[in-house]
């Protein structure tokens, strides 16, 4: 098919990133917050000019997750989970989509690790991804995901 105007180059770049937070609250406290709706809701989300559109979440083998907002900018984003493996206060595996607008930018595995650090919870995230046409950026996405990790935190607090 020739190619036009409006469609971007084909491309994929693939990228891991690991980040590792310590919270002083229980590991039943941090999974509770990652996986219960309302919790996950007060720190889950866009931030500053970010609008939530629609919300669902189902976390247990199976399950699936949808967040879609629009920014200021009129771009709509979504994300778009299946979890994989769930163990309470133990783990997350999740395989996600992110779209802008109707146009796919990514697919990752996340994988969410909690364990005992004295009284508190260190969380290990680690993000596999493939990032596509273009928008190969993982840096900024391990960069929000450190600052959604953080909004977890101040959730925890």
């Amino acid at each position: 098919m020739p190619k036009t105007g409006s469609q971007p180059p084909r491309s994929v770049m693939h990228a891991t990133f690991c980040i590792e937070r310590t919270y002083p609250a229980s590991p039943a406290q941090v999974f509770r917050a990652l996986a219960d709706p309302a919790a996950k809701a007060k720190w889950f989300s866009g931030g500053r000019g970010y609008t939530v559109l629609a919300r669902a979440m189902d976390v247990r083998p199976g399950g699936r997750e949808h967040l879609q907002g629009r920014w200021e900018s009129g771009v709509v984003s979504a994300f778009d989970a299946v979890y994989h493996a769930v163990v309470a206060n133990e783990r997350l595996v999740y395989a996600y989509e992110m779209h802008l607008d109707e146009r796919k930018i990514s697919v990752s595995l996340a994988t969410l690790e909690l364990k005992p650090a004295g009284a508190g919870t260190r969380l290990v995230m680690t993000e596999q991804g493939a990032f596509l046409d273009g928008h190969d950026d993982a840096g900024s996405r391990e960069h929000g995901t450190g600052v959604l990790l953080d909004a977890l935190g101040k959730s925890l607090a």
